[in-house]
């Protein structure tokens, strides 16, 4: 098998709004797995509300708030040759999505696929913790969204809003 097998989960139905949504996220996974040289892996997408996201922030993060997005890196230890790399988890939550979207003048399902991208990079091993780190998954982010036609949201947006800024990004 070759690709990235994607289990979508929908466990809040404020996300039934989407058009077009898991077919969105696959193809979005998929342009993040060619340059990572992660594409026979799986992974799992839950897309939840602010509640749950809250809750699992404030358990595993030890931050009593919700945010956009969560990873949970599986630590897969199948022997390289294994049909499938599990990489992990990525939870996403609707209200901090939608209202970062809104805010940043983005299309919900942009933002979607920024915040999509950045998770599964998480579960590769990229992080923000220094300003390197956050240089090199930067960087990545805007390649892969850029394959998409996507525009940077790194970028200063029009109307004096700043280049994008979240809880769990930098």
């Amino acid at each position: 098998m070759s690709g990235v097998a994607v289990d979508i989960i929908i466990d809040s139905p404020l996300w039934n709004s989407v058009a077009r949504l898991q077919p969105t996220l696959r193809r979005v996974i998929e342009a993040a797995a060619a340059p990572t040289g992660t594409p026979d892996s799986e992974l799992s997408i839950v897309l939840t509300d602010d509640a749950t996201i809250r809750n699992l922030n404030r358990q595993w993060r030890g931050h009593d708030k919700p945010t956009n997005v969560l990873s949970f890196p599986a630590h897969d230890t199948r022997p390289p040759g294994a049909a499938l790399r599990l990489l992990g988890d990525v939870v996403i939550a609707y209200e901090t999505t939608a209202r970062e979207a809104r805010a940043q003048s983005l299309p919900l399902d942009h933002h979607l696929a920024h915040l999509a991208i950045h998770g599964y990079l998480h579960l590769l091993g990229y992080d923000h913790e220094s300003d390197k780190e956050a240089e090199v998954m930067e960087r990545l982010e805007r390649e892969i969204l850029a394959r998409l036609d996507i525009s940077d949201p790194y970028a200063p947006r029009d109307e004096g809003l700043s280049a994008l800024t979240c809880p769990t990004m930098r």
